[in-house]
């Protein structure tokens, strides 16, 4: 009986510090994620425009981050915004002209491609990319 309480306090602890966690948007066309907070830090990689990310750390200006995969960083402050944003985390996702499976697919696209949220209706999600593109997706294909 103990082991339950203690994987349920675990589990809840986790939760919590999920659900606390800042959720924020990479709000210029590309920046990178750093191995540390300032610019003489590593670049690991870079992020594009509407890139979502969990914020659940602050140095100053420095924000640590971590992203749709799990994978950690550090970002400026500054290069983020406070706009919903998602991220496909499927291969091959249809983007409709519609929120339905009866609309057309306007595009398809794949893992990893970061979107801003214009609206939501029931289960799908009325969204644009970067370049401009807007289209329909269901939301169990995004982060």
């Amino acid at each position: 009986m103990k082991t339950r309480a203690w994987t349920t306090f675990f589990l809840l602890l986790a939760f919590a510090s999920a659900a606390s966690a800042e959720r924020l948007t990479v709000g210029v066309s590309v920046a990178n994620i750093r191995s540390g907070p300032g610019e003489n830090y590593d670049i690991l990689w870079s992020v594009e425009k509407y890139h979502p990310l969990n914020v659940f750390q602050k140095s100053g200006q420095w924000y640590h981050v971590r992203d749709f995969e799990g994978d950690e960083g550090w970002i400026h402050k500054s290069l983020l915004q406070n706009i919903s944003s998602v991220i496909t985390t499927k291969e091959n996702c249809n983007i409709r002209s519609g929120p339905d499976t009866n609309f057309e697919i306007s595009f398809t696209v794949e893992k990893g491609v970061p979107f801003k949220v214009l609206k939501r209706e029931g289960s799908w999600i009325y969204i644009q990319h970067a370049d401009g593109d807007k289209g329909w997706i269901y939301e169990s294909l995004v982060w």
